[in-house]
């Protein structure tokens, strides 16, 4: 038998939070406790019925049974541009500032490895989605954690970046409406991102995939719609989390043409594409949206107010979002992330997510999402309180 020794790379990362969440649920789940999944940020309610019809008809066109496209279907990439024109009222050329991808985590993991070079800075976000850090150490880059801190509003600190860092920095990541912590961000902000990035040659890559989900009036604006962002850097965006899509892995990446281009050639040298049916499907639920936008809207409004409120009343601070479907709230004096998440599982079946999972930053702090009824929400909180937290 031979020695089986794993790379350098995997060596240097730690456990994949969410994989580890799944392994403690299990065990709960063994001893035949009722488990309430408040931990990953998967929707809970079906993709729309208009979408599924589309996807079953265009699968049984052999056309698209073949390879598709590494970049994407034409009218899917167009399908995109319009997106941005209604969102946003860009303009964007298809062929050249777009691109699909199966999911944006794939996006996101790959785009380092064709930027960054061993020894290259990455500025990325903490407390924040694992994937930026674990795909710049697959790169051979050297993140520099950004704290988002509450006293900023969970905004980097751009400013606080040594000057040393930033002449070392060739990408920058950044995921407003934000993960794990819901904040949301500025056109000022993302204008001062831009002078950055022009001042140190810093590309920039903004996640966006939580875009859709707002509350009470609120529009999440995007990174690409200020003047001179076109120029810096690219934007993710994902059907996973807005169309209840998330198994379907379709998403995509739009900015700057040559970023684009350079992400479009580690794809065509690793996968072999979206499934063309799905991308059909994908432009049916970017198309006429407005009513299930609302019909979402309402669903996750009525959740965060249920368990936000009820965590407030318990004595738990928990900030109100104005998008994602995340809770993040502070721990309960006495605490630690990972002790109150253990013993919230342990003695109530709950599961949440440690803010220190994240990063740092996010010590002090846990997250819930938004991704059970109402009424599940309701006998969360009544075991909170019965638990005595």
């Amino acid at each position: 038998m031979i020695t089986i020794e794993k790379a350098d790379r995997l060596k240097q990362l730690p456990p994949y939070l969410f994989a580890e969440l799944d392994r403690k649920k299990a065990e709960v789940k063994a001893k035949g406790v009722d488990v309430i999944d408040l931990g990953v940020g998967d929707p809970d309610q079906p993709t729309p019925d208009h979408i599924i019809d589309r996807m079953a008809a265009a699968a049984r066109e052999p056309r698209y049974h073949r390879y598709p496209s590494y970049s994407g279907l034409n009218s899917f990439r167009e399908a995109v541009s319009r997106w941005y024109e209604r969102r946003v009222g860009i303009t964007l050329d298809p062929r050249q500032e777009v691109v699909s991808l199966i999911g944006s985590k794939e996006g996101i993991a790959h785009i380092p490895l064709a930027f960054v070079n061993p020894g290259d800075v990455v500025l990325v976000p903490s407390p924040a989605y694992p994937v930026y850090k674990i795909a710049t150490l697959f790169a051979g880059g050297t993140p520099y954690e950004m704290p988002l801190l509450e006293k900023n509003g969970f905004l980097p600190d751009l400013a606080a970046i040594p000057a040393a860092i930033l002449a070392k920095a060739k990408m920058m990541f950044l995921n407003y409406p934000n993960n794990p912590t819901a904040a949301t961000a500025t056109l000022d902000f993302f204008k001062e991102v831009i002078a950055l990035a022009e001042k140190h040659n810093i590309m920039v890559c903004h996640d966006f995939a939580y875009s859709e989900m707002t509350y009470d009036g609120y529009e999440a604006p995007s990174f690409l719609e200020i003047p001179g962002a076109m120029a810096v850097g690219i934007e993710f965006h994902s059907l996973s989390k807005t169309y209840n899509m998330t198994g379907w892995r379709i998403g995509w990446a739009a900015g700057n043409k040559e970023i684009v281009g350079g992400l479009g050639q580690i794809k065509s040298n690793i996968d072999s594409g979206i499934f063309e049916a799905i991308q059909i499907a994908g432009i049916t639920a970017m198309e006429d949206d407005a009513a299930w936008l609302a019909h979402m809207r309402g669903i996750y409004t009525e959740r965060r107010n249920v368990l936000v409120q009820g965590l407030r009343e318990l004595g738990i601070d928990a900030h109100n979002p104005k998008a994602t479907f995340y809770v993040w709230a502070k721990v309960p004096a006495g605490y630690t992330s990972a002790g109150f998440v253990a013993h919230l599982l342990e003695k109530t079946g709950i599961v949440a997510t440690p803010g220190n999972g994240f990063g740092d930053p996010g010590e002090g702090y846990f997250r819930m999402a938004l991704t059970v009824a109402p009424e599940r929400l309701q006998e969360a909180l009544a075991r909170i309180k019965q638990a005595g937290f």
